[in-house]
């Protein structure tokens, strides 16, 4: 888990599109961030997992469907040097899949700064006050699976691909958690294809919308959800699934349709934080040159991108002097970051 490059993060939005007017000094601070980025060096080791969860199929056309997603996230998992788990895919179960998938969890790491990415592929139910994920033997709760999680404190990717899974969001929502559902209520109960093109695009080089060389989980989202429109567009169909996104821990989530590019352009009544600035600093496949990286730099690079995208949203309320001030002083303590632990990372072998 990570954050994209600030060329992607940022410079490809209206964050960096300055007047013409502005200083040079800004050139040197931005210059800095993009050698930082480009200087850092690391292995590709990670400890991110996978863990892939296919639900009863029913029809034997959706086992097919359902395994060749299963086999696109391990591929994924594979070429990002995560490791890979599936519940679901034995065709002799020794024991009931929800027992098997309770098992997986609890054998997880409950603290770090990679993220657990949690697939559920299948089908869902919804009756009017509880939603389920079902499984092969009894069915998943969005209850249970909450409690299953609460002592988690890494960070968190559930990703529930089957119809009805909108109240997912509401129980399994936190911060450090990016939730996405194929629907928008449990109402929405015909079979979701959102979870197919969501397996496809998760390293399809047409899903990176900012166009920076990485595919961030927003991204993934996003481009999943477009395909989603153009199927039901080209086969004149009603649209009946709407996904979902949250990832301020509101419980709420937003629409795919509310985002222009990888910003959000609508917000909902209340003055909620807005959804995908976090699942925007997420990827699958890590980012070698933050490998070595310690987690209170990640943490603070973090926290200072987050202000960015924070700025970014406010851009309209401040006067362009303020704005700019605010910019500079960001941009600022980010190139001293960057300074700072690129001075660290050319240590010599074995200094203290």
């Amino acid at each position: 888990m990570g954050s994209a490059t600030l060329e992607g993060n940022a410079m490809s939005c209206d964050l960096f599109r300055m007047p013409r007017s502005v200083d040079s000094r800004w050139f040197p601070v931005a210059l800095c961030l993009l050698l930082r980025f480009c200087l850092l060096a690391g292995d590709t080791s990670t400890n991110t997992t996978v863990m892939v969860v296919v639900g009863a199929p029913g029809e034997e056309s959706f086992a097919t469907n359902f395994v060749h997603q299963a086999h696109l996230w391990e591929s994924s998992a594979q070429d990002a040097h995560a490791s890979f788990h599936s519940v679901g895919l034995n065709a002799n179960p020794s024991t009931n899949d929800l027992v098997s998938l309770q098992q997986q969890i609890q054998q997880e790491p409950k603290l770090g700064t990679d993220a657990l990415w949690l697939i559920l592929i299948g089908h869902g139910t919804f009756d009017g006050q509880e939603a389920r994920f079902n499984l092969r033997g009894p069915d998943l709760s969005a209850a249970q699976l909450s409690t299953w999680l609460e002592p988690f404190r890494r960070p968190l990717v559930i990703i529930d691909t089957t119809s009805s899974s909108a109240p997912f969001i509401h129980l399994l929502s936190a911060t450090n958690r990016v939730i996405i559902t194929a629907t928008r209520s449990g109402n929405e109960l015909n079979f979701a294809r959102f979870g197919q093109y969501l397996a496809e695009a998760v390293t399809n080089s047409a899903a990176d919308l900012d166009h920076d060389g990485r595919i961030s989980l927003l991204e993934v989202f996003l481009s999943s959800a477009a395909r989603v429109r153009e199927f039901y567009q080209a086969e004149n169909r009603l649209i009946t699934e709407h996904a979902l996104i949250d990832d301020n821990g509101d419980g709420k989530g937003t629409p795919a349709d509310w985002f222009r590019g990888t910003r959000v352009v609508q917000k909902g009544k209340e003055e909620a934080k807005p959804d995908g600035a976090f699942a925007s600093r997420v990827f699958l496949k890590a980012d070698p040159t933050e490998s070595s990286w310690p987690p209170d730099f990640k943490a603070q690079r973090d926290r200072l991108e987050s202000s960015l995208a924070e700025l970014r949203e406010q851009k309209s309320q401040l006067s362009e002097p303020e704005y700019l001030k605010k910019l500079e002083g960001i941009l600022t303590e980010l190139a001293a970051l960057y300074e700072k632990q690129g001075t660290n990372s050319v240590s010599p072998k074995g200094a203290k």
